[in-house]
């Protein structure tokens, strides 16, 4: 397979974002400061699915394969409601092709790991072999750029200690949550609470079919707004041995086609 990513160039320097977004207050949302955000996981897991949701607030009807990876931007409100409220791009990179992939595939892939503010690990809850893949993906992705991370791998295997001083933000989601059957539910659970645990992680478990699941005010969108915050604290306002104000000091395991703007 050939990987490939597909820029629409735009002479603001903003690839892909529309016309009509730098025309009307343009001005405003070209300057904008932004973050790069991973969207890692096997194919078949519905991460389109999920960045569509997330940057449309609405249900993908034709979700196909992503070759390479496609790129889409929301617009999030930090620390919304407060005197530090700020608006910020968030460019969610969603990457396509498998951990199984051969090495030059991967050597391939991993030029869109470079500057990367945080990552959001997707797998498929009826798909036991996506969620243990995750640790693969991290690895993958953390491994690519050791100044940024702070971390070194010295082997191919999951270890948590080897993660220890990784500083990029993580989140697990969890989708296709409506298959999961009810007496298999409390288990399924149960289990992805386990695997966000080893990733120092929260997690969200939804149905990318049903945007209720992210509606505002939900549980699901506390997590992911916050989730979010922390990316763009790490950015630009951490200094190195600082703590992100309102979150507790824990240690954290570790160009495409922009196709939407979404305001929170």
């Amino acid at each position: 397979m050939k990987l490939k990513v597909v820029p629409s160039v735009r002479s603001s320097g903003w690839p892909g974002i529309p016309e009509e977004a730098l025309t009307s207050g343009g001005s405003k949302m070209a300057s904008l400061d932004r973050v790069k955000v991973l969207v890692l996981g096997d194919s078949g897991v519905g991460k389109s699915s999920l960045v569509h949701l997330l940057c449309q607030n609405q249900v993908l009807g034709n979700p196909s394969w992503t070759v390479g990876c496609s790129v889409d931007v929301r617009v999030h409100d930090y620390k919304e409601g407060t005197p530090e409220e700020k608006t910020y791009y968030i460019e969610l990179w969603d990457v396509g092709g498998s951990v199984g992939s051969a090495s030059s595939v991967k050597s391939t892939r991993a030029v869109f790991y470079n500057s990367v503010n945080g990552i959001i690990l997707v797998h498929d809850l009826t798909n036991k072999k996506s969620s243990q893949n995750l640790y693969r993906w991290s690895l993958e992705a953390l491994n690519r750029d050791l100044v940024p991370t702070g971390v070194l791998v010295t082997n191919g295997d999951y270890d948590r200690e080897q993660f220890a001083d990784n500083q990029i933000p993580l989140l697990v989601i969890g989708t296709k949550l409506d298959q999961i059957h009810e007496t298999k539910r409390h288990e399924v659970l149960t289990r992805t609470a386990f695997l966000a645990e080893d990733f120092n992680a929260e997690e969200i478990n939804l149905d990318c079919t049903n945007p209720r699941y992210l509606a505002a005010g939900s549980s699901n969108a506390v997590k992911l707004s916050r989730f979010f915050d922390k990316v763009i604290e790490k950015r630009y306002f951490l200094r190195e041995g600082n703590q992100i104000p309102g979150f507790p000091d824990r240690k954290r395991f570790g160009g495409g086609t922009l196709k939407s703007l979404h305001y929170d």
